[in-house]
């Protein structure tokens, strides 16, 4: 291979077992799933708002909102379930630029990817210690799945993933809900097979290992926007999008029909503050159609600290270093104002 080999990285029960879960966190993280599979499935009317950082970059800013989360969720907890975003893998679509905490966890260093496996099993089990919340990260490479499957409520696979056959199979593998994101070209037959394969079981080389999944019955539908062939980006929340999402579900034997409504990236133009108007019109559509009111069931937004965002190496104390972000104060009214319309 045309490549050097730096060293070995530690096999997942290595790291589990250098970073253990204990009793509390496991009884934390089975409560939570429980719930959300709940909301899911339709038996529990709440909202679920998937909120946090576009990247997860340095461990004290991430864990002072997901503290920031706990003390919000505690006062909408009965409208809406939270669940932090910390994602540690940033996709790139020309390979270069930052690629999130598994590859730098210090943004300003070279790369070091067994530092990284470390530091993303260490921040997930502290937001998790600190806030009583399970989080949601990206499966951006199936592989590293294991580092962290303990700790994860939540998966999204992205839009440039999702027509990768490892992607569907490992997701048929995994317990804990998983959203599969339209492709960007916005191809809804993508997104339906993904889902379809992430559904069912499969056979298939995993790590090294044969193994046989019994799929995940909790996959379903992420709408995030797309591109048109000339690059322009156009929006899928409106109602006609979720209309159109409902019969194509219709047209299938998929268990848990449902959609996440990504509020950022093609939707809004990554215009993080046209994420509470998004929010707004969905809400306000799902009122008047019953249909649409059972497919939502809930939002993605990206948000942090500060609002905007810097380029790698600023020193702004909470502000993304990759696609700008909600603020704190424009998140926590508009949590409240999702609370109040539901």
């Amino acid at each position: 291979m045309n490549m050097d080999f730096e060293r070995k990285l530690a096999i997942p029960m290595e790291v589990k077992e250098m970073y253990p879960m204990t009793a509390e966190m496991t009884e934390i993280f089975e409560k939570r799933d429980v719930q959300l599979k709940k909301i899911l499935s339709g038996e529990d009317d709440r909202i679920v708002l998937i909120i946090g950082p576009c990247s997860a970059d340095k461990e004290d800013s991430v864990l002072d909102y997901v503290t920031r989360l706990r003390n919000i969720s505690e006062k909408v907890q009965e409208k809406i379930f939270i669940i932090p975003r910390i994602y540690t893998n940033k996709p790139r679509t020309t390979g270069g630029g930052y690629k999130g905490l598994l590859h730098q966890p210090n943004p300003n260093e070279k790369p070091d990817l067994f530092k990284g496996i470390i530091a993303t099993r260490e921040m997930h089990m502290k937001a998790m210690k600190e806030s009583g919340l399970t989080c949601a990260d990206e499966m951006l490479y199936p592989e590293n799945y294991k580092y962290i499957d303990d700790l994860l409520g939540y998966v999204a696979v992205g839009a440039r993933s999702v027509e990768d056959q490892q992607h569907r199979l490992t997701a048929s593998a995994i317990s804990v809900p998983v959203g599969m994101k339209n492709p960007t070209s916005g191809d809804y037959s993508v997104m339906m097979n993904a889902i379809t394969a992430a559904q069912n079981g499969h056979s298939f080389i995993y790590r090294g290992w044969a193994g046989h999944s019994y799929g995940n019955p909790y996959a379903h539908a992420i709408l995030r926007g797309y591109n048109n062939v000339n690059g322009v980006a156009y929006p899928n929340y409106h109602y006609e999008d979720v209309i159109r999402l409902h019969e194509a579900y219709a047209k299938t034997e998929l268990k848990n029909p449902g959609v996440i409504i990504d509020t950022n990236h093609s939707n809004s133009g990554k215009n993080p503050f046209e994420q509470p108007r998004i929010i707004g019109e969905v809400l306000s559509y799902c009122k008047k159609n019953s249909d649409a009111k059972k497919l939502v069931k809930g939002f993605m937004v990206e948000s942090y600290i500060e609002d905007g965002c810097q380029k790698v190496g600023g020193n702004v104390y909470g502000q993304s270093i990759t696609d700008p972000c909600l603020g704190w104060e424009k998140t926590e009214r508009l949590i409240f104002e999702i609370a109040e319309s539901i």
